[in-house]
């Protein structure tokens, strides 16, 4: 139980929370009334059982941001890489066991970094609220504030969801496609989830934040066809500042996905994409389909509107890929371990 005094400071953070995200309200209600929620999930689930839950995540994420901005971009791939690979169950997040590799461990996923904070979060919220916040929420929730903190939208997100069991690292092929892939394949992965070509190029967006090691596109770079040749489709102007950051066979430096904006969410990486300045193949095959296209080309000269309300509705919708709820799955005391 906390204190009369303790009770006063949270009061105080809950205030200053809300008006925080006063501006942002007209957006919040408008993601209410987008459809009706997926597979049971809420608005304000945690609201009686946990009613600072979000706020817990929100302060920590601020602290952590505050001092390692990097990790924004991690923290966004989390929740994407966790729900493509048999729904938003966090399954990511557990370790490997009994010399089974976890999905964390499998190839597409070793660049990612941040584990650890997911740990403190949830330590913080095991204390505050016993048994109740699931690991898989909380990866929505970090990421949501992850786009806030760089200066994108504030949306409301669904919650209620549980945390699965099973995490093997063999589950990730052909959920998780590579930077290489065509347009086909991906739009095919993004149907099979739910979710269409306009979600693809609008959480391609997500690559506005953020780092990508050397090693995720200097074939095309260095060795695109197997002869040693460059990626005809790239702007011959953009290879030289790639190939100054980037030697062959170097796989542990990283390089911003949008250059002199990674820590900014904004309009940066559709208009790098525009000009052929996509750091992936699976960027630049955007420009293959006339709607995704057309998409790009809109948001060259516009304002963040659209893209934000956008960014949003499709982050929304992708949280609720094959999620577990209700009697379903358990609420994990670790995100790295199953009770």
């Amino acid at each position: 139980m906390h204190t009369e005094d303790s009770s006063i400071v949270w009061s105080a953070k809950k205030m200053s929370y809300v008006a925080l995200f006063r501006p942002m309200v007209p957006l919040a209600l408008a993601l209410l009334l987008i459809g009706s929620t997926g597979a049971q999930l809420e608005y304000g689930f945690y609201k009686n059982s946990c009613p600072y839950a979000e706020f817990i995540v929100f302060e920590e994420m601020t602290k952590i941001i505050a001092n390692a901005p990097f990790l924004t971009g991690p923290f966004l791939r989390m929740h994407y890489h966790d729900c493509f690979v048999h729904g938003c169950d966090a399954s990511l997040l557990l370790n490997s066991t009994n010399n089974i590799p976890a999905e964390k461990d499998a190839p597409p996923n070793l660049p990612i970094r941040g584990y650890d904070v997911i740990d403190g979060i949830k330590a913080k919220l095991e204390i505050a609220c016993p048994g109740i916040v699931s690991c898989a929420d909380i990866l929505a929730m970090i990421a949501r504030d992850s786009v806030h903190l760089t200066y994108g939208p504030y949306y409301a997100i669904e919650t209620g969801r549980r945390d699965g069991s099973r995490s093997v690292a063999n589950d990730t092929q052909g959920n998780l496609q590579p930077p290489t892939a065509n347009f086909s394949t991906l739009a095919t992965t993004f149907i099979q989830k739910g979710l269409t070509a306009k979600d693809l190029v609008v959480l391609s967006g997500a690559h506005t934040i953020g780092h990508s090691l050397c090693s995720s596109f200097s074939d095309r770079l260095y060795n695109f066809t197997g002869h040693l040749d460059l990626d005809p489709t790239i702007d011959p102007t953009y290879v030289p500042e790639l190939k100054c950051e980037c030697k062959p066979n170097d796989n542990t430096t990283r390089v911003e996905m949008d250059p002199g904006s990674a820590f900014n969410f904004d309009l940066g990486y559709y208009k790098g994409v525009a000009r052929r300045r996509g750091l992936f193949t699976s960027d630049d095959t955007l420009l293959d389909n006339p709607e995704t296209k057309a998409y790009i080309e809109r948001q060259v000269m516009a304002t963040p509107d659209e893209f934000f309300k956008d960014f949003a509705e499709s982050m929304v919708k992708m949280g609720r890929i094959q999620v577990l709820t209700h009697g379903q799955g358990e609420i994990r005391k670790r995100c790295a371990f199953v009770n």
